[in-house]
């Protein structure tokens, strides 16, 4: 039996912009994350989910809650899809990390899968509980399709676990915010069938240019 997810970064804030850390930290969505949320409602609402999941954290819940809007469905908070904790380095850049913590950064570059920034998480450790959420939400929707919002790290996870790719390399793909991205879950494992598809938010993203 096949469980199929779609995969949605939240919306962008003031603090993706500023390349600042957010981790478990509420940042609220922006105005133009607010209009990619309601640009993917309106795409997604085509899919007929019959469950849509968010982490719990502020930026993901209003994302989801586009979705909800045109769906007719109740937001289910699941706070194993949270981001990553980073710890010390919750809520500065990475610039100012080097500076502060130039050890902690070092093993930020390196995606040092045992490093947990004093305070947060582990690499290994995120895996385990975004594992744990995705094995949640298959065993208890056999053969469906729904929807999950969540973060940037959470998506890196299970898109190297898909395409077999390891924790420590550099991530060469992008993780946009509010595209769709489609994954399969079967007995043979976690399975890619389409990443970042955001052509519903070409149109935001000309007016925010413009």
């Amino acid at each position: 039996m096949t469980t199929r997810i779609c995969f949605v970064r939240h919306g962008e804030t003031d603090w993706n912009i500023e390349k600042r850390i957010q981790g478990h930290i509420d940042i609220p969505l922006n105005k133009t994350g607010r209009s990619q949320a309601l640009a993917m409602g309106y795409n997604a609402a085509h899919h007929r989910f019959s469950t849509l999941y968010s982490s719990d954290l502020l930026r993901a819940m209003d994302t989801a809650r586009a979705i909800a809007a045109l769906e007719g469905l109740d937001v289910r908070p699941l706070p194993l899809l949270r981001e990553r904790h980073y710890g010390i380095f919750q809520g500065i850049t990475a610039a100012e990390g080097a500076v502060r913590y130039p050890e902690a950064h070092a093993h930020y570059v390196a995606r040092n899968p045992d490093y947990d920034f004093e305070t947060g998480e582990t690499l290994r450790v995120l895996v385990a509980r975004v594992e744990a959420g995705i094995d949640w939400m298959v065993r208890h929707h056999q053969s469906q399709t729904i929807c999950a919002v969540s973060h940037g790290g959470v998506l890196d996870i299970i898109y190297r676990k898909a395409t077999g790719r390891p924790l420590h390399t550099p991530r060469d793909f992008s993780i946009p915010n509010c595209a769709l991205n489609w994954f399969l879950f079967d007995e043979h494992g976690w399975h890619l069938e389409k990443w970042a598809d955001r052509h519903h938010l070409e149109k935001v993203l000309t007016e925010v240019a413009e």
